[in-house]
């Protein structure tokens, strides 16, 4: 017998999905091994505390981007190197723990205060 939390599809997988990036790449943003994002996709284990608050944290931080950048061209934006981040794709910066570059960035970009 499966369990509700069995059967509705994880936040995880949800979220990586949303934003198209391979297992292996995202795992790189929560920390966690491919190993254990599977299992956390997956409902097979439920995520600590440490990473449970980083997927809300890229949660909201997904949710921002999409305020500004169309869905259809978040994951392009995510992935390709941005001038704006000395080159660095997007993705990198949140994975070096450097998010507050792109929550700058949305602030700037919102009050159309110039940088």
């Amino acid at each position: 017998m499966t369990t509700a939390t069995q059967q509705s599809e994880s936040p995880v997988r949800k979220l990586r999905d949303e934003i198209h990036i391979p297992r292996r790449v995202f795992s790189r943003l929560l920390p966690v091994s491919e190993r254990l994002l599977a299992d956390l996709e997956t409902n097979k284990r439920d995520p600590s505390e440490a990473v449970q608050r980083r997927l809300n944290e890229l949660e909201r931080l997904i949710t921002a981007l999409k305020e500004i950048i169309d869905p259809e061209y978040l994951t392009k934006w995510l992935t390709e190197p941005n001038d704006a981040f000395d080159g660095l794709k997007p993705i990198e910066v949140i994975e070096r723990g450097e998010s507050d570059r792109i929550w700058r960035m949305i602030y700037f970009i919102e009050s159309g205060v110039p940088s």
